[in-house]
């Protein structure tokens, strides 16, 4: 019995490993607010047996002044338009900005990549709160939507295809006050 238990309790960390690699996340766990982040979004496999063709992530409110990494043998887009608000970043106030990055080109399923980007992250996004960046990934017959937002008090981890999530956490001392 013993012998059960132990293999057991080896066995839990690997099936919770490999559901976790099942999903696209970030590979950086926090952002700062009033810091840019450089963010690094992992899709680990295609869809079903398919390619993976383009990778979208949607930038969210709070967000701003968001720049993509151009990707070796990937075309490169963004999509630009007003924010909700308007932020103030070294002496300028902006309204608009990416809200959209699209990387095209072909990632085979057999085959895990990384996407990365970088933003601003404003104190309009409160410290101790998962920001979820909705990301899609989209194959030539299928898409996998990672874009499911948990309400209030909801796991995460409930949700078949939820968006990956970083946590924001306040500036450090001697920064603004608020």
């Amino acid at each position: 019995m013993k012998h059960i238990l132990a293999l057991a309790a080896l066995a839990l960390p690997l099936a919770i490993g490999t559901e976790a690699l099942a999903h696209a996340t970030f590979a950086e766990g926090k952002v700062v607010q009033g810091e840019t982040a450089r963010l690094t979004l992992r899709v680990p496999h295609g869809c079903g047996d398919e390619a993976t063709l383009r990778v979208r992530i949607q930038i969210p409110e709070g967000l701003i002044a968001a720049q993509p990494m151009v990707k070796a043998g990937w075309e490169l887009e963004t999509v630009t338009g007003p924010y909700e608000n308007s932020y103030e970043l070294y002496g300028r106030t902006l309204t608009e900005g990416v809200r959209e990055i699209i990387w095209s080109g072909e990632l085979p399923d057999a085959f895990y990549d990384e996407f990365v980007f970088r933003a601003r992250v404003t104190d309009r996004l409160p410290a101790g709160e998962v920001l979820y960046i909705p990301a899609i990934q989209e194959c030539a017959n299928g898409a996998e939507r990672w874009i499911e937002i948990p309400a209030a008090g909801q796991d995460s981890h409930d949700l078949e295809d939820p968006a990956p999530g970083v946590m924001v956490v306040p500036a450090s001392s001697g920064g603004h006050g608020h």
